[in-house]
């Protein structure tokens, strides 16, 4: 370690979501499979891939040697030529979506890939509006932050694009309908949805942009059903559905894409995060033939420097191999089934956790003061004064070797998905000892 790079990063770097003083952050010196190292060598579990991100896990050296190799070749080149590696993971995600989603456009990550969803719908469709959830995040770019519903939009409020309309989702741990299952919770949903749309005007709106399954808003389950009828709804009513990837693709959930649990077909499809595990950045759209058959013959007005980077197709293919080689679409399915097995065990140890949400490994638990009344240990927003709790909950994970993404109430399990029953054992026993604090909050 260079002498004081963790101050020098404090000193001369923006952090990201963060007050700028009083920071500590973990100085990571190395990584390997499911955990950090920092600069004194404690080890920490990974129980979020970083940001949902690393599915492969830490530290791949066939990731690295792809890398190199392509290092050695070509390393850049502008997007009007055309690479191996561009054109081998075209053809590779062409094989693993829709037979009518053959082409991609790759961006740098998940905000320019929303950004580059949204532009494209409202040019091919001549219509201007975008409907998302409330409870929803689509990246930090102006458009895309308008896009989410993610209240840390709220301090660019006067700078957000226009356009952009929202809608409640069907959450039904938090129906805000009030409803008696799942199933009714998602039918009104679709009414409320089915309303806006004849409220804002068929005509006007150009796409409806939806995550495959739920991130980092909670792991929000969709009823049985509701996404094939959104799907329905946009058939209806001449409207593009747009499904947003960029967490729950890529073998996270037990399916290449979220969107397959559902029995739908989009007409984009937003891709970034697993794509490459987060060893190099790349996103993308993955778009319909439809659509970019509209484009034959005159230009389509999107561009970025370094779309389709030669280095970063060549890391996604090596990535995409090592999904293919290791089965981790099982492994996922395997692991994730055992996570719930313990978290049953767990809900009944600990009577701060209300609810526990997840598909494949991608789960979320949410503490609450009163199982009953489901208030929760920091509401939604909460302002620091409101974060007490939990931030001794996230002290103590720390303190205990573990990180993971947590938000307000929330604390997220989504580990690298070659993790084994061991190590999701290790980090659930972590997880344990850390809520037995918020317990002794509930009432």
């Amino acid at each position: 370690m260079y002498k004081n790079s963790k101050q020098l990063s404090i000193d001369h770097t923006i952090f990201a979501w963060s007050n700028q003083k009083g920071l500590d952050p973990i100085h990571v010196e190395k990584a390997k499979g499911v955990y950090l190292y920092d600069e004194k060598g404690k080890k920490y579990i990974d129980f979020s891939s970083q940001l949902m991100n690393v599915n492969v896990g830490h530290g791949r050296e066939e990731v690295t040697e792809a890398v190199r190799k392509q290092m050695e070749n070509l390393s850049y080149v502008c997007p009007p030529f055309t690479t191996d590696s561009r054109g081998r993971l075209g053809k590779k995600l062409a094989e693993i979506t829709p037979n009518n989603l053959n082409k991609t456009f790759f961006t740098l990550g998940g905000a320019e890939s929303n950004e580059n969803a949204i532009i494209l719908a409202r040019l091919y469709s001549n219509k201007h509006k975008i409907i998302t959830h409330y409870r929803s995040y689509h990246g930090a770019t102006i458009g895309t932050i308008t896009a989410g519903g993610d209240p840390r939009k709220n301090e660019v409020d006067s700078q957000q694009v226009p356009n952009c309309v929202h809608v409640e989702n069907p959450y039904y741990y938090r129906c805000p309908w009030y409803s008696s299952s799942p199933e009714e919770c998602g039918e009104r949903a679709i009414t409320n949805l089915e309303k806006t749309i004849l409220y804002e005007g068929p005509k006007n709106i150009a796409a409806i942009l939806m995550e495959g399954e739920s991130g980092s808003s909670g792991c929000i389950k969709y009823p049985p059903l509701y996404l094939k009828k959104v799907e329905t709804l946009c058939k209806k009513y001449d409207i593009l559905l747009i499904i947003d990837e960029v967490m729950s693709g890529f073998c996270r959930t037990g399916k290449w894409f979220g969107y397959e649990h559902h029995d739908i077909k989009p007409d984009i499809i937003s891709i970034a995060k697993g794509i490459t595990s987060g060893y190099i950045p790349l996103g993308g759209i993955i778009v319909s033939d439809e659509i970019v058959n509209t484009f034959n013959d005159k230009a389509l007005p999107l561009g970025l420097t370094y779309s389709s980077h030669s280095v970063a197709c060549a890391a996604a293919l090596a990535v995409i191999d090592i999904y293919e080689k290791e089965n981790l679409i099982e492994n996922t399915v395997k692991i994730g089934k055992y996570t719930d097995e313990l978290m049953d065990k767990l809900i009944e140890q600990h009577p701060s956790i209300g609810d526990w949400r997840n598909t494949g490994m991608l789960g979320c638990l949410e503490l609450v003061k009163n199982r009953k009344t489901k208030e929760p240990m920091a509401p939604f927003n909460a302002d620091p004064s409101e974060m007490k709790i939990m931030n001794k909950v996230t002290a103590k994970l720390r303190e205990l070797g573990m990180f993971t993404y947590s938000k307000w109430n929330f604390i997220f399990v989504a580990p690298p998905l070659i993790a084994k029953k061991e190590e999701i054992e290790e980090g659930i026993e972590i997880i344990s000892k850390a809520i037995s604090i918020a317990d002794e909050f509930c009432y």
